[in-house]
């Protein structure tokens, strides 16, 4: 027995706390009429979750409360708690007892409980579907609802069969399953509509990611030839100034030691001048060989500035001309398109037209009109000017010396004649003099190429922050490159001038692209591909979730045509034998209808309920029912309407009890099922009873005396002038039991 006991506490008649203990298998309420028997049938509606107060005999919540009556005060609730045996883990939940409580109050507000503890409606309905227990049913037969299984439509009565067969947490399940399938395409609808919406933007993002990587992969070409151009450079800047100095020092060094020599034969030359007065003379004509020299080598290091100049204006003239003559830079004046289509406006003969422009384009690319060519060819005169005259003034500066030496050497023979201690001390002077004038020539020379490394070490700074302006500071890593110091130096310069003229284009390509907020594009870029990822991910998520949900769903449908069909088969089974036992003979079984039904009048009937179906004009949908066909002995019975009242209770009996035999429920609760009986189908109606309590639990509401004579506990329910249902109770078994 799994129904152990109920409880009422201001529920409608049952004012006070009254509690009803079924440890029988068959339990009889008994009473007059008007004493609240029926009330016990509904209070167990009540607890196990109708909402409708209507099958409840009321009609608003508050009906259900004790109402007052004499001397008994109204009461502002309503309690049903119902109590089940789980030892055998019926319900799915793992308590050794299962208490299930509904609480109403006076302003229509509803309590659920299980065990004590609050709960949703929902969830006591999906604990009493595991345990085939509904708030309605074939289970609970109210009073007057007996023959409403042979009333019901034939897709009513169906449901009635499905519910009975305990495929209503299928039916359940299948209709969540839908309802998550139905929210599944409207969040796939919202997926791709997102998908959509971004798909432009990621599209121009894609464009731009694209532009920005080939601009980054010039930035990185550009990178790679400078760090080598710039390596190279400043080894060659650093090597050829470490040369520089290392030429002049020794220079510088020696001339310190010739000039020491100098004074120290000078003095010897003074010693054997006071001797002579020529040596005064000699004195005098070193005197002026030394300004005549110092003069000739100021000119010849001005000549090594100038020459110097001319080289790096060159520089300038050939650097321009590169670009002039290049035709991805070339530019010309619109004052020359003009002349050149006014010469041309006049000519009708294609050949001539076409003559002036092969003319025109060739004077282009063979010019080059620049300013700064102009500017550097001026200067270009002015210094081959200057150059010419300097070369000039040496050239009279060394003849004047060659003059000056002559007469020195001159006197200095006569000196020599008369003074020949003076000529190892005079011949000193001479190589001296001679050494240090070429010195000093290898001195100026030195200061001229140190005059030009310093413009190539300009324009190396000058390259250097150009590039470092295109692609940032990784311009500056250069000098992690390895590369030796021998292979700078064996080099020639002109494969370092081709990287230079590389560059250039690069750079100019690399301004031309005109790229800039890189950062921020890439990472708009990766945000907006990971969503657009993420709506895939979610879409395929939800593509497979709603395979799934119609596999789940087709499965289900499956079951439930399986388990309908398998459990109708038993029904007539049981049907037939019990009909027979009732009857005597004859037949009766369900059998399956199919009816066609157009599809407007079902949603105008509210069957179909479903916005998301579209009602087409003349569309027909099928519906399932059940008919009842019976053959009653020595009658010819065409359809339940030709039934007397007795028949079609007995036969609405054998029905309820044939289902209640093939899926039996914990417990059945019949309300005066047996009103319409006489004596002789009353017997039959009782030896069902017992055998249907093998199975369930039987809680019967009647007055028939054969039938209370079945039951092992009597319930008799009574009602004074107050107004509030009573009880009392006798135990049959427990009786028998003492007697014994």
């Amino acid at each position: 027995m799994y129904l152990k006991s109920i409880e009422l506490s201001g529920f409608k008649s049952f004012a006070k706390k009254s509690v009803l203990l079924f440890n029988a298998p068959i339990s009889s309420i008994v009473g007059p009429n008007g004493s609240g028997k029926s009330n016990v049938a509904e209070a167990f509606r009540f607890v196990l979750g109708e909402q409708s107060i209507k099958s409840l005999r009321g009609k608003r919540g508050e009906d259900l409360i004790f109402n007052g009556a004499g001397s008994e005060a109204r009461g502002n609730r309503a309690s049903v708690k119902v109590t089940f045996d789980n030892s055998e883990k019926v319900f799915n939940i793992d308590f050794p007892e299962v208490t299930i409580e509904r609480v109403v109050h006076r302003d229509g507000v509803n309590d659920y409980l299980i065990n004590g503890s609050s709960v949703r409606l929902k969830d006591v309905t999906e604990l009493l579907l595991s345990a085939h227990i509904g708030a309605s049913g074939h289970h609970i037969i109210s009073q007057g609802e007996a023959d409403k299984i042979l009333n019901a439509s034939a897709k009513d009565r169906k449901s009635m069969i499905e519910d009975a067969l305990g495929l209503r947490l299928y039916q359940y399940k299948r209709i969540e399953s839908e309802r998550k399938l139905k929210k599944t395409f409207e969040n796939i609808a919202q997926v791709e509509g997102l998908r959509k919406e971004i798909a432009p933007h990621l599209r121009f993002l894609k464009k731009q990611v694209e532009k920005m990587e080939k601009a980054e992969s010039l930035r990185d070409e550009l990178l790679k030839l400078s760090h080598e151009y710039f390596k190279r450079e400043d080894l060659f800047v650093a090597l050829t100034r470490r040369g520089l100095e290392g030429e002049r020092k020794p220079i510088e060094l020696t001339l310190e030691k010739l000039a020491e020599e100098l004074s120290r034969a000078k003095k010897v030359l003074e010693a054997v001048g006071k001797e002579h007065n020529k040596d005064y003379q000699v004195l005098n004509l070193e005197a002026e060989i030394t300004g005549s020299r110092v003069h000739k080598d100021a000119l010849m290091r001005e000549l090594g500035k100038v020459e110097g100049l001319l080289g790096a204006e060159e520089k300038v003239i050939r650097k321009q001309h590169e670009l002039a003559t290049s035709e991805e830079h070339k530019m010309i004046r619109l004052k020359d398109v003009e002349d050149l289509y006014s010469e041309i406006s006049v000519l009708s003969i294609i050949g001539e037209i076409l003559g002036k422009l092969k003319e025109f384009i060739k004077s282009r690319k063979e010019s080059a009109d620049s300013s700064l060519i102009l500017e550097a060819e001026k200067s270009i005169k002015e210094l081959i000017k200057q150059k010419e005259k300097l070369e000039q003034d040496i050239k009279i500066a060394e003849e004047k010396e060659k003059h000056l030496l002559s007469k020195y050497e001159g006197l200095k023979h006569e000196i020599e004649k008369e003074k020949d201690s003076g000529r190892d001390a005079e011949k000193a002077v001479f190589r001296i003099m001679s050494e240090e004038n070429e010195l000093i020539s290898k001195l100026a020379l030195i200061k001229s190429r140190e005059e030009i490394l310093k413009k190539d070490e300009e324009e190396f700074k000058r390259e250097l922050e150009e590039v470092g302006r295109l692609i940032g500071r990784d311009a500056l890593h250069f000098k992690d490159l390895n590369i030796s110091d021998e292979n700078v130096l064996e080099e020639d310069r002109k494969i370092q001038e081709e990287r230079k003229r590389d560059m250039s284009k690069l750079k100019v390509r690399l301004e031309d692209s005109g790229i800039s907020g890189t950062d921020e594009v890439f990472k708009e870029y990766k945000d907006v591909s990971e969503r657009d990822e993420f709506l895939a991910r979610e879409l395929l998520d939800l593509e497979k979730s709603a395979g799934s949900l119609n596999v789940l769903i087709k499965d289900l449908e499956e079951r439930l045509s399986t388990e309908f069909s398998t459990g109708l088969t038993k029904i007539n089974e049981e049907f037939g034998e019990l009909f027979l036992a009732m009857f005597g003979g004859g037949s009766a079984h369900l059998t399956l209808t199919k009816s066609k039904k157009q599809k407007i009048e079902a949603v105008l009937e509210g069957e179909i309920l479903d916005d998301s179906d579209e009602v087409g004009e003349n569309e027909e949908i099928i519906e399932e029912g059940l008919d009842i066909a019976v053959s009653l002995p020595r009658k010819k019975i065409k359809g339940l309407m030709m039934l007397s009242g007795g028949e079609r209770a007995l036969t609405s009996i054998a029905l309820l009890f044939a289902i209640s035999a093939v899926n039996p429920p914990p417990f059945i609760i019949l309300d005066e099922t047996d009103a319409a009986l006489d004596e002789a189908n009353s017997k039959k109606y009782g030896d069902l009873v017992e055998k249907l309590s093998r199975h369930s639990q039987l809680i019967l509401i009647t007055h028939n005396r054969e039938t209370m004579s079945r039951a092992g506990v009597i319930y008799g329910v009574t009602m004074g002038s107050s107004g509030v249902s009573k009880l009392l109770s006798i135990a049959f078994d427990e009786a028998v039991q003492v007697a014994k």
